[in-house]
């Protein structure tokens, strides 16, 4: 391991620095976070799972429960209107899609799950699948 920086991320963060002072940065500057960040927590019953999304709308987040597996999906959609008396110097908003996949210990109970989003953060209640199978013995010939 180096502990010098590599050339790429040298030259990043020296045109980062002077992005400030000499120059406007391009159109859509900013990314999509790599991965939805996100709370688990666990009680007797359930699981609660706090993701955030700060700039989705409501519309635009996807939960898929599958077992227990739980994929959270969001996009963001970016709309730029052009005015013909104006032009646009500088863009911080974005577009681009994140997802994450999770799983749990135990199956999650389908029929009882809740979601609600209020101030960018989704909050799933997640219970926990109480009735397991009766294990099934198999007759052999």
């Amino acid at each position: 391991m180096s502990l010098l920086p590599s050339r790429t991320s040298l030259f990043d963060d020296l045109f980062r620095d002077m992005a400030s002072g000499f120059y406007i940065r391009p159109l859509h500057g900013d990314q999509l976070p790599s991965q939805i960040r996100l709370d688990l927590k666990e009680s007797d019953d359930n699981y609660l799972l706090q993701a955030e999304l700060p700039g989705v709308a409501k519309e635009d987040i996807h939960v898929d429960i599958h077992g227990k597996q739980v994929t959270l999906k969001a996009e963001i959609r970016q709309f730029d209107s052009e005015n013909k008396d104006e032009r646009t110097l500088r863009s911080e908003r974005y577009f681009g899609s994140v997802s994450r996949t999770l799983e749990l210990p135990v199956e999650v109970a389908l029929d009882k799950v809740s979601a609600r989003f209020e101030n960018g953060i989704l909050t799933l209640q997640l219970p926990k699948q109480v009735e397991t199978p009766a294990p099934h013995r198999v007759t052999i010939e």
